[in-house]
C-alpha cells in the first residue's frame, strides 16, 4: 500500500503530466496511486476521462464503473458511461442515457456537458420511442379484445413501464379505509347512475344559472380556513372570490337558501349513493372557478368516499389532473375520481368555469363497512373536510 504522501505526490504528478499533454503518463500515475488504495469516485472519474481521451473506451468504462460503485446515481459518471457505451455497444446507449438523464440535476448543467446531454436526449428519446412501439405491438391484440377498463389498465401498465407515468396512491389526510381499489378516475361501469346524471345536465345547468342570478343565493369562498391555520398550499385561495361555491348540501345539512332554488337538482341528488355521516356528508355544490385561476395540487380527507364532477359551463382549455392523468372537462360528461389521490385544476381562459360536485360512497364498501366509516367520522366530530 502506498503511503498517503506517495499518493498525493502521484496525483500531483498526474495533474502536471496532463497539463503538459502527457495523457498516458498521467493515466499511469493515477493508476499507480489507485493501486495502493481506492481513492473514491472523483479519482476514478479523472482516470476515466484520461482513458477516453487516449481512445481507450473499454478501459475508460472500467474506471467509470469503479466510480459508480461508490456513487451509483452520479449524473456525470452515468453520462460518461452512456457516451462510452455509444462507441462500444451502441444498442445500449439509448437506455444508458435514459438512466443518466433520470439523475439530471436541477438548474445549470455541469460545465461542458450541454452538447453531450442534448445528444443524449436524442438517443434516449429514440430508444423510448422504439420501446413504446414494441410494447404497443406486443399488447395490441390484448388491448383490442379487452373491455374499456381492462384496456385502460393495459395502457397504464405500458406507460408505467416506460416511465411516462408512475404509480399513484390514495393518501387521505385523515381517514384511510384499507383494501379499497385505488384509481385516479374510476371506471364508469361501476356507477350506472352516471347516465341519468348526464341526461339531466341542461336542467341542472338552468337551475344553477337561476340560483347564481338570484339575490337569495348564498355564494361563498370555496376555501374558508382561519388565517392562523397551517395551509400554505391554500393560502392564495383562502377566502378568495376566484374560487367560490354555491352549496346545496354541506356537511350533511341542506343549505336551504340555495337548495330551494334547485329543486330538480336536489331530487336527483337524493337518488344517488351519497354518504350520510353526521356532521360530515353528504356534500354537493356548484363550484365556480374564475378565469386564469389555478387550484394547487392537494389531497382529500377520506378515501371511503369518491367525488363526482358534472361539468356545466366549461370554456375550452380548462383541465383537471388526478395523479398521472389529465383531462379537459367537457360539458355534460360526468366522471368519478378519488380525491385522496393528488389532484389539481386550472382555468386558463377568460371565462368562468362551473361544475356540480358531490360525494358518493366508494363502491368497494359493503353496508357494514359504510356504517363503520360513518360511525368513526361522526364520533370524531364529523371531521370529513367536505369537498
Amino acid at each position: 500500500m502506498s503511503a498517503p504522501d506517495d499518493r498525493t505526490t502521484q496525483l500531483a504528478a498526474a495533474d502536471a503530466a496532463a497539463a503538459a499533454g502527457n495523457l498516458a503518463e498521467a493515466a499511469s500515475l493515477i493508476e499507480a496511486a489507485l493501486a495502493g488504495e481506492d481513492l473514491g469516485p472523483a479519482v476514478w472519474l479523472r482516470l476515466a476521462g484520461l482513458r477516453r481521451a487516449l481512445r481507450q473506451p473499454r478501459r475508460a468504462l472500467d474506471a467509470v464503473h469503479k466510480a459508480l460503485a461508490h456513487a451509483p446515481f452520479d449524473f456525470v459518471a452515468l453520462s460518461l458511461r452512456a457516451g462510452l457505451l455509444e462507441k462500444l455497444e451502441p444498442e445500449r446507449a439509448g437506455e444508458a442515457w435514459a438512466e443518466a438523464l433520470a439523475q439530471r440535476p436541477q438548474g445549470a448543467l455541469p460545465q461542458g456537458m450541454t452538447v453531450s446531454v442534448a445528444h443524449g436526449e436524442v438517443l434516449r428519446d429514440g430508444w423510448l420511442a422504439g420501446r413504446a412501439d414494441r410494447f404497443g405491438k406486443a399488447t395490441e391484440a390484448s388491448e383490442t379484445a379487452a373491455d374499456a377498463d381492462a384496456a385502460w389498465k393495459i395502457a397504464r401498465f405500458r406507460s408505467n413501464v416506460l416511465r411516462q407515468t408512475r404509480v399513484w396512491h390514495s393518501e387521505p389526510t385523515h381517514y384511510h379505509f384499507p383494501g379499497l381499489v385505488e384509481r385516479e378516475y374510476h371506471p364508469r361501469a361501476r356507477f350506472p347512475w352516471l347516465a341519468e346524471l348526464e341526461a339531466a345536465t341542461a336542467v341542472v345547468r338552468a337551475e344553477m344559472q337561476h340560483a347564481i342570478a338570484s339575490t337569495r343565493a348564498e355564494l361563498v369562498p370555496y376555501i374558508e380556513y382561519g388565517e392562523h391555520e397551517a395551509l400554505a398550499q391554500w393560502r392564495p385561495l383562502n377566502h378568495s372570490a376566484d374560487w367560490t361555491a354555491l352549496h346545496l348540501l354541506r356537511k350533511g345539512a341542506v343549505v336551504e337558501a340555495n337548495a330551494a332554488l334547485c329543486p330538480q337538482t336536489m331530487a336527483l341528488l337524493a337518488r344517488l349513493p351519497q354518504p350520510k355521516i353526521a356532521g360530515a356528508s353528504p356534500n354537493a355544490m356548484f363550484s365556480l372557478l374564475a378565469p386564469h385561476t389555478a387550484i394547487p395540487p392537494h389531497v382529500g380527507v377520506n378515501n371511503a368516499r369518491l367525488v363526482c364532477h358534472l361539468p356545466l359551463v366549461v370554456p375550452a382549455g380548462c383541465w383537471f389532473r388526478v395523479g398521472g392523468e389529465t383531462r379537459e372537462w367537457r360539458e355534460g360528461a360526468a366522471f368519478v375520481f378519488d380525491d385522496t389521490v393528488e389532484h389539481e385544476a386550472m382555468n386558463p381562459t377568460d371565462a368562468l368555469r362551473v361544475v356540480l360536485i358531490f360525494d358518493v360512497w366508494h363502491p368497494d364498501l359493503g353496508e357494514a363497512e359504510q356504517q363503520a366509516v360513518a360511525a368513526v367520522i361522526a364520533a370524531d366530530g364529523g371531521l370529513d373536510g367536505g369537498l
